[in-house]
């Protein structure tokens, strides 16, 4: 039997405007989802399940439905295809298995078939909102699951991807070297000064990629 080579993502999505659930965290207060409609209602709205720690922010279209003592479980209808982070993700066929919110920010997890997948719901999920994080990727190997980073090659500038290119097919970066930075900076055309500017700028956004929490 083929193992699995599937991606666990566990995002963070700040700026949204069309979740009901976030707006009502920006109100101090946190919650995570209950449970969810699988299917439209019969007049196309969505039936979603909330835990919230507080009222605070609730709005009048959330029912009251269950306390818990320390949250309450409210219940609400909304617009389906509206095109909020979860209805984004699971376009692609990726089921949301899990949301939390906290200050206005969502945090969603899913399950994407691979790493291309995944890239198409980032790049999704960042045209509608302000900022898109990846807190954390897992991928499923025979033995144990590894930890992933999904380096976003849209932060370097087309410059920047060059050099770095280039440098490594001079083998710049092998031990030992077969090119030096004089060597690399004449097959691109620029200076050495330049060429060290744009490979330390572009290896300074690759390592605080790969670095971050």
């Amino acid at each position: 039997m083929t193992s699995a080579a599937g991606i666990r993502a566990e995002l963070k999505v700040t700026g949204v405007a069309n979740c009901p659930v976030a707006s009502v965290s920006k109100a101090e207060n946190s919650g995570y989802a209950l449970s969810r409609s699988m299917g439209t209602n019969t007049d196309g709205s969505v039936t979603e399940e909330f835990v919230f720690d507080s009222d605070a922010g609730v709005t009048d279209e959330m029912e009251q439905l269950f306390d818990y003592g320390d949250g309450t479980v409210y219940r609400f209808a909304r617009e389906s295809d509206i095109g909020c982070p979860c209805e984004r993700i699971e376009a692609f066929d990726c089921p949301v298995v899990d949301v939390q919110t906290r200050d206005g920010a969502l945090f969603l997890t899913f399950h994407a078939p691979n790493v291309e997948t995944l890239r198409d719901v980032v790049a999704s999920l960042r045209a509608s909102a302000d900022t898109v994080d990846v807190s954390r990727l897992l991928q499923s190997s025979s033995d144990e699951s590894r930890d992933l980073v999904l380096v976003e090659r849209g932060q370097l500038t087309d410059r920047q991807r060059e050099v770095l290119e280039k440098a490594h097919d001079m083998g710049y970066f092998d031990h030992p070297r077969r090119a030096n930075k004089g060597e690399v900076a004449t097959e691109l055309g620029i200076t050495t000064s330049t060429f060290s500017e744009h490979l330390a700028m572009a290896q300074k956004k690759l390592m605080g990629a790969i670095l971050q929490d």
